[in-house]
C-alpha cells in the first residue's frame, strides 16, 4: 500500500511539474508574441540572431506546443494593436523598446 501511495504521489508531483513547465511556456509564448508583434508598431528592427539565442536558451528542445502557441499570441497582439489609442501605442512601446533592449533584440 505505501508503494502506490508513493507511486501516485509521484505521479501527481510530475503532473504538476509538467504543468508548470506548459504553463511557463505558454506564458513566454505569450510575452514574445507581444514583442514580436509590436516590431512594426513601434518602429524596431530585431537582431534575429538574438531571438534564436533566446529561444534557444529557454525553450525546451521537445516543447511542440510553443511555436503554434507563439504564432497564435503573435498574431493576436497584431490583430489587438489595431484597437490600440495613441496614447496606448506610446505607453505601449516605450516598455516594448525598454524589454527589447534588455534582452539584445534591438540595440537601440
Amino acid at each position: 500500500m505505501k508503494i502506490l501511495i508513493a507511486a501516485v504521489a509521484l505521479t501527481a508531483a510530475m503532473s504538476s511539474g509538467a504543468l508548470a513547465q506548459r504553463l511557463d511556456s505558454m506564458t513566454l509564448a505569450n510575452q514574445l508574441g507581444d514583442v514580436l508583434a509590436s516590431e512594426e508598431l513601434c518602429g524596431l528592427s530585431y537582431d534575429h540572431d538574438a531571438i534564436e539565442r533566446f529561444i534557444e536558451e529557454r525553450v525546451a528542445a521537445d516543447d511542440m506546443s510553443f511555436t503554434p502557441m507563439l504564432r497564435m499570441m503573435t498574431d493576436g497582439a497584431t490583430y489587438t494593436q489595431d484597437e490600440m489609442s495613441e496614447s496606448a501605442k506610446r505607453a505601449h512601446c516605450a516598455q516594448i523598446r525598454r524589454v527589447a533592449r534588455s534582452y539584445g533584440f534591438t540595440a537601440e
